[in-house]
């Protein structure tokens, strides 16, 4: 097997870990579970998820360097055992709200962070630069896709056996899949050059190579930060509670259909745009997803048929995936490739406290007023302050 073929082998496996990866979108369908056949409150039903995003986000910072030093192999099969124990375990928590949240928030969102920051590296390093945007894309676009299989596996899970039965399955199977899997992540030899065998007449160096301390004491990264949040936190209010707002507004009980339809445009929106970010700038394009979300959002209590909430739930989708796509080219153009990893990690963490602000406030409201109106006009006025905030000028905290 040539390096060609060695490097697509690698790229597959990542791409199936994180395929597995996607198990944090079968949440909708578990909170539907949990209030409906085991009266949770919204609240309670939200908060697993909610960590589970917190736990993935923030430790994404220190997996990334775990990875660099142990390799992705180690750390696919830590972040798989901690996944599968964390599914496992979820099978003692179904009349526990605080244990669900160890294990399914803590355990499952620790598995969840350590394996995702082990799949992306390898992938890349086997291909030269004119490949590496088309490998990275196709490594990340299994998170945004697992949905399209994951949703409907678990809801006929569900129409077969218990919760807990379901949970111990799904344990099983990603503890399994992951640790096959991880026997094909490899990195290329330390010698290997991938770039070789292209004809380049000339390398262009980034003299910009700012690193973690450097960019803590620049403005932009703040701005970026509470726009990444504003923005995530629509899109995962809806991943984490579509199925129960299809039941809500729509008195239709088979909102998994959505939860398939939202990965599917969740993953298209990664590629457009990319697409489209190339053409005229990735301000641009994260300013027209913020606009469109907003006023999406805006719109969103109004969707009282399956037709409606489909095609808001497909632009939701597409805007939340553009951030996937968006953020990292930000954080490359400001601060260099250097230290994107560490860099970009650190701008990840708004990613975890979107997860607590856009599922808890929304289950919290249902809980008072049984309706989400006030969620979608919230979330609608923080992404209209994230749009003002792209027209912010660069300036460092330093300058001041």
């Amino acid at each position: 097997m040539d390096y060609n073929q060695k490097g697509w082998v690698v790229t597959g496996a990542a791409t199936g870990i994180n395929l597995i990866l996607g198990m944090l979108y079968i949440w909708s369908i578990i909170n539907s579970e949990l209030i409906s056949n085991h009266n949770w409150s919204s609240t309670e039903a939200s908060l697993p998820y909610s960590v589970c995003i917190a736990v993935f986000a923030f430790i994404m910072i220190f997996a990334g360097r775990f990875q660099d030093k142990k390799g992705p192999q180690i750390s696919a099969v830590l972040g798989g055992l901690l996944l599968g124990s964390g599914l496992i375990l979820s099978t003692f928590a179904i009349n526990s709200p605080m244990l669900m949240v160890i294990t399914y928030g803590v355990l499952g969102g620790a598995g969840i962070g350590v394996c995702y920051a082990a799949t992306t590296p390898p992938a890349v390093k086997w291909f030269p630069f004119n490949k590496k945007g088309l490998v990275s894309g196709i490594v990340v676009g299994g998170v945004g896709f697992a949905a399209v299989y994951i949703s409907p596996l678990t809801n006929w899970l569900l129409s077969l056996f218990n919760l807990s039965t379901t949970f111990l399955i799904l344990g099983i199977g990603s503890l399994a899949l992951i640790l096959l899997f991880s026997l094909f992540l490899v990195n290329p030899p330390t010698d290997y050059n991938p770039n070789a065998s292209l004809k380049i007449k000339k390398v262009y160096i980034d003299e910009k190579q700012i690193d973690w301390h450097e960019m803590l004491r620049t403005l932009d990264f703040y701005k970026y930060w509470f726009i990444y949040t504003f923005a995530a936190s629509a899109g995962l209010m809806l991943i984490g509670h579509i199925a129960p707002i299809a039941a809500y507004q729509a008195n239709w009980n088979k909102g998994f259909y959505l939860v398939v339809l939202l990965a599917i445009f969740n993953t298209a929106g990664r590629v457009f745009a990319g697409m489209i970010s190339d053409r005229i700038g990735y301000t641009k394009t994260l300013r027209i997803v913020l606009v469109v979300q907003g006023v999406n959002m805006f719109l969103f209590g109004y969707y009282d048929n399956t037709y409606t909430l489909a095609i808001g739930t497909a632009i939701a989708g597409l805007g939340y995936g553009a951030l996937f796509s968006i953020f990292p080219a930000i954080i490359a153009d400001h601060y260099g490739t250097k230290n994107l990893g560490v860099n970009y990690g650190l701008l990840f963490t708004s990613f975890g406290v979107a997860g607590i602000i856009g599922p808890l406030l929304a289950a919290s409201i249902l809980d008072v007023t049984h309706s989400y109106h006030l969620s979608y006009t919230l979330s609608g006025i923080l992404l209209i302050i994230a749009t003002f905030l792209t027209f912010m000028h660069k300036k460092s905290i330093e300058s001041d």
